[in-house]
């Protein structure tokens, strides 16, 4: 294995994440072996599950946790959602909003173009297919005789938002998630 710049090693197993729960079992945060190790140690918290391997010592061999629960509760922070166009067309359920078709293959269209100063927003940001974006090309949509089919706006915030990269490759956290929260249900379009 090879070292990083500050001396850790790639794949060891003190680097492996761990799920970190609040007191009523709330996820709450993803953290390293290395530091849920400290958290158990100092008290902080309890394991709640067995991980992905043991560490041994000469004296000792030490599980490595795949979730704990902290001691204390801790507020769960509500992280609100980047702007990407994956981001926008599930808001959009993979639809565009000018004319209803649904697919994968649709762009990204600002309401209020952005070379006569529109801002990269979620209000400003909607779905579109390819021929409504190029009918609608750098007009707004009622100079394009165009409407929306919704009024684009800022997602609510999801606490379990943060968690879903984690999820796809952590099959033994998804009993700590709601069930339409496991795969961030409002990622599998319906076409």
């Amino acid at each position: 294995m090879e070292a990083d710049s500050r001396g850790r090693l790639d794949g060891h197993l003190l680097n492996e994440e761990v799920l970190v729960l609040n007191l009523g079992f709330e996820p709450v945060h993803v953290t390293r072996a290395r530091r849920a190790l400290l958290l158990l140690f100092r008290g902080k918290a309890q394991l709640v599950e067995n991980g992905r391997g043991e560490i041994h010592t000469t004296s000792v061999t030490i599980t490595l946790p795949s979730v704990i629960r902290l001691e204390v509760m801790a507020r769960r922070p509500l992280v609100p959602r980047r702007l990407t166009r994956r981001e926008v067309l599930v808001r959009d359920k993979f639809t565009c909003q000018y004319c209803g078709a649904a697919g994968r293959d649709l762009t990204l269209d600002h309401v209020y173009p952005r070379h006569r100063g529109g801002q990269n927003t979620w209000e400003n940001v909607v779905g579109a297919c390819i021929p409504c974006n190029r009918r609608k090309a750098g007009r707004t949509p009622q100079e394009a005789g165009m409407r929306l089919l919704r009024s684009p706006s800022s997602p609510r915030p999801n606490p379990y938002y943060p968690f879903y990269r984690y999820l796809a490759r952590r099959v033994e956290w998804w009993k700590f998630f709601p069930e339409e929260e496991r795969f961030g249900v409002s990622y599998s379009p319906k076409a």
